[in-house]
């Protein structure tokens, strides 16, 4: 059992699909933390309405977060996009979680961590939403060709590759989105007189001074940690 002074996890998008709960699951049964903040798209309110489905898996992930919180474990849970159905309650306490927009994270080094969930900074989310939604049917239709993609090279005896990361990749619009996505989120802070900006949102985890990603739980199976002497790191359930 390895043990962490905070874990931040993102876009776990639990009732979507893609969403690889056997290793989300993987993950909490072998790390245990002080701190557990979940940034954002946790609960898939999008996938739910539509062709997802909330099954054992998402259950015990969710049990595990309360039971984290009623053995001592401070959870704070930032509501995303696609958990968007929470936004006429936050801020609110369920059980001993707490679910907020953002929230501010001291780290062992004294430095101030922002963490939000990063569809402010995506024009499309925030304006655009039946775009964002065609968006992120097209990127279902990724996911499950990455599904299959992977069983025929497991059948190989292949180790995973993550196709749809591939494509995002190969495409120029999407590498200009992400670039500009941390450019803003760097932006962000130094507005607002914090040392880090904390993000998920964009599935593209990245560990830097100023800026850290966590990634997701659909393709990248990522998430930051950071140990008792302050150091950050990108952990990948394989």
């Amino acid at each position: 059992m390895n043990s962490w002074k905070t874990i931040i996890m993102s876009d776990l998008h639990l009732g979507a699909r893609q969403s690889q709960t056997d290793k989300i699951l993987k993950f909490l049964k072998e790390n245990k933390t002080n701190k557990l903040i979940l940034n954002g798209d946790i609960i898939d309110g999008w996938a739910l309405k539509s062709n997802g489905k909330w099954n054992k898996n998402c259950s015990k992930i969710f049990r595990k977060f309360m039971k984290m919180s009623e053995k001592g474990t401070q959870v704070v849970y930032i509501r995303g996009n696609h958990d968007d159905f929470l936004k006429d309650f936050i801020p609110f306490t369920l059980n001993n979680i707490r679910i907020v927009r953002k929230h501010i994270h001291t780290g062992v080094d004294g430095r101030k961590y922002f963490c939000f969930h990063g569809d402010v900074l995506d024009f499309v989310v925030m304006e655009a939403r039946w775009l964002a939604k065609l968006g992120g049917w097209s990127y279902d239709f990724v996911i499950k060709l990455n599904t299959w993609y992977n069983k025929v090279r497991r059948w190989l005896k292949l180790p995973y590759h993550s196709l749809a990361n591939t494509i995002k990749q190969s495409v120029k619009g999407a590498i200009n989105f992400v670039a500009d996505f941390e450019t803003n989120a760097k932006a962000l802070i130094i507005q607002k007189g914090y040392d880090v900006a904390v993000c998920g949102h964009v599935h593209q985890p990245k560990l830097e001074k100023e800026y850290m990603n966590s990634g997701d739980f659909c393709e990248n199976s990522t998430c930051l940690v950071e140990d008792f002497e302050g150091n950050w790191f990108l952990k990948q359930v394989i």
